[in-house]
């Protein structure tokens, strides 16, 4: 898969009609959050895990259940997965998390154009898109245009500005089949708002994948075992010294965590000053805190951690459990959200509008 160049302006016309996603979006508007103003400090990580040295594990803070499916376009019938958390300092540095789940589409008709979302702006922010099945296709106003398949990842900066348009791959379309794919905002530190937009195409192998092994189910041990019970795709951030592809603005940890025999509990290191979410794609999971305390997730839910305890440890509750955990050093800014814009002042926001519709948007 290869990035091809379209050239400085924006020459690629959208297979799509004229959408009125642009409407859709300007319609959203959250309200500005205050910064959080404390972190707790950091404490070991150390992954061999002895009573002697191992960190306190997260405990779970709320669990968010899955949410109504709505359409984005005619091509991306996702979950809202934050729901109301979304656009918070609760979750930062992330902002926003749509998952579409396994849906069937059929052949697309001869001359119709592919099934997606049209093109639209976004400033101030990044959104990462990640196939799990089909193929999604991206075009945008600096040049790039690609494809992702099963595995692959885009990273796209927005920055000072960008108008993107995504939409099922020409393959795909042609012959039908099943999509399942998610897509992440991801926030930028106030001082990088206005960097120069960027483009990351993420491979499937590129993205290192760690084993993990049986720890006890005992809450309060926690003894190494010899036994695989799955793996951890690193895409962003690190695990157990292994670095993810993905170049952020701020740390950022994104891990694509598979669990292949059910009953299985890994203990997964994790800064205990980062946030860290955990999503529940496909199968069940329960999260083990500390006191004996026992979180159990379906699937498409949710669990939000408490910003203390150095490891994670989950136990699925199905054969091929998949998980994302995510997380971050908390930007502690405000944030100020309206439809495709995130900065921190509603000044800023206005801004945006009017960069947009003057044509000085990216420059």
């Amino acid at each position: 898969m290869a990035t091809n160049d379209l050239g400085s302006n924006y020459a690629h016309k959208s297979p799509l009609k004229s959408t009125s996603i642009l409407s859709l979006f300007l319609l959203l508007s959250l309200n500005q959050t205050p910064p959080v103003t404390s972190l707790i400090p950091n404490s070991s990580t150390n992954p061999s895990l002895t009573m002697s040295s191992q960190p306190l594990l997260r405990t779970i803070k709320q669990v968010l259940p899955a949410t109504p499916k709505h359409w984005v376009g005619d091509g991306f019938h996702v979950h809202p997965v934050f729901a109301s958390k979304a656009f918070t300092e609760e979750l930062s540095p992330f902002l926003m998390f749509d998952y579409a789940p396994p849906t069937h589409f059929p052949p697309i008709k001869a001359g119709k154009n592919p099934r997606g979302v049209g093109r639209h702006p976004h400033r101030g922010f990044e959104t990462v898109t990640v196939a799990f099945q089909g193929e999604v296709e991206h075009a945008d106003s600096v040049g790039n245009r690609d494809v992702i398949r099963a595995g692959d990842v885009q990273w796209m900066t927005a920055g000072r500005g960008i108008v993107h348009e995504e939409y099922h791959g020409k393959e795909f379309s042609e012959m039908g089949g099943v999509l399942e794919m998610c897509q992440l905002w991801v926030n930028l530190p106030a001082e990088k708002k206005m960097t120069k937009p960027g483009y990351q195409a993420i491979l499937k192998g590129d993205i290192p994948s760690v084993e993990i092994f049986g720890a006890s189910s005992e809450v309060g041990e926690c003894v190494v075992q010899s036994e695989s019970i799955g793996r951890v795709r690193v895409i962003a951030g690190s695990f157990q010294g292994t670095k993810g592809p993905a170049s952020t603005f701020s740390p950022v940890e994104l891990w694509d965590v598979i669990l292949s025999k059910s009953d299985a509990v890994a203990d997964l290191p994790f800064p205990e000053e980062y946030s860290c979410i955990v999503f529940v794609r496909r199968g069940k999971a329960s999260i083990l805190g500390e006191a004996g305390s026992v979180y159990e997730l379906g699937p498409q839910s949710v669990a939000l951690t408490e910003r203390k305890g150095g490891v994670l440890r989950v136990k699925a509750g199905e054969d091929d459990t998949s998980l994302l955990v995510m997380g971050g050093l908390p930007l502690n800014e405000p944030i100020a959200a309206r439809g495709p814009f995130v900065m921190n002042t509603w000044d800023e926001i206005a801004q945006a509008s009017r960069d947009f519709y003057s044509g000085n948007f990216g420059s």
